[in-house]
């Protein structure tokens, strides 16, 4: 796990870097639909990812946003990574994106590492040995009351055509908290949440690769994933819900709520 963890923190940071020198400087941009953008760089940072994997791993398996999945029928272990989480921030230069990578052995995540190359902030987590930021110990928060609380959250590429497009719950949770940020990256707003920064964060109709070791990383970090419901996240549904625990059942009701009001 010791060379698995320091090869994954390696690759994230030399990612990172990449994406932090070619900030302002993407040369193509390509639409995977409507609203949801690829650049050159998203590309470039991912085959940076798997040619170092496999030097040294190569009979892994991979799952990665921008080249799908390579099965492997020698390994157990699988690599899930988003080589540019926040992509519709970085075009625009906005400085909030981040590298994450998930490690799955035979189906259970065991390693996450995300790195946000602007603030050099690494968060790295290991099944069963805590989590921590920049090598120190990493706590969610202790506040009990939704109202007192921070959340975050994030809207569907296809929000104007899609009806669960998060909008009403939004506008709901923002009355009833301190406020509901939208940053743009779930790997990020996860690990916030595991550093205390953010009380919780929810969204819906996300990809493995932005959850995998985000997730994580708030569970060793004491705090609590499930889908909206409170059941088990999977994350092929892409439904997720990170708290601290202490606000988790109120963050639901009030989810639940929204869904009564509007009729689904």
């Amino acid at each position: 796990m010791t060379k698995l963890r320091e090869l994954a923190e390696s690759i994230a940071r030399e990612a990172g870097q990449l994406l932090k020198s070619r900030v302002g400087k993407i040369k193509s941009i390509d639409y995977k639909s409507a609203f949801n953008l690829v650049t050159d760089v998203d590309k470039a940072s991912e085959e940076l990812i798997i040619r170092t994997v496999k030097a040294t791993f190569p009979d892994d398996g991979f799952l990665g946003e921008e080249s799908g999945e390579e099965l492997s029928r020698k390994s157990k272990r699988r690599w899930i990574i988003d080589p540019l989480d926040g992509t519709t921030n970085y075009t625009h230069s906005y400085p909030f994106f981040a590298v994450s990578i998930g490690v799955e052995e035979d189906g259970v995540m065991v390693l996450g590492v995300v790195y946000n190359p602007m603030s050099d902030e690494m968060f790295v987590a290991e099944r069963g040995g805590g989590a921590v930021l920049n090598g120190e110990k990493l706590t969610v928060s202790k506040e009990s009351s939704l109202d007192n609380s921070l959340l975050a959250t994030g809207f569907p590429p296809d929000t104007l055509n899609n009806m669960h497009n998060n909008l009403e719950s939004f506008k709901y949770l923002t009355s009833h908290c301190h406020g509901v940020r939208r940053d743009g990256s779930a790997a990020l707003d996860l690990c916030f949440v595991a550093a205390g920064r953010l009380d919780g964060f929810w969204e819906r109709k996300l990809s493995p690769w932005d959850v995998a070791a985000g997730s994580l990383i708030v569970e060793e970090a004491g705090g609590r994933v499930t889908n909206l419901e409170g059941g088990v996240m999977e994350m092929a549904s892409g439904h997720i819900l990170a708290t601290n625990g202490l606000i988790h059942e109120q963050v639901i009701d009030s989810l639940a709520k929204v869904k009564t009001l509007i009729g689904h």
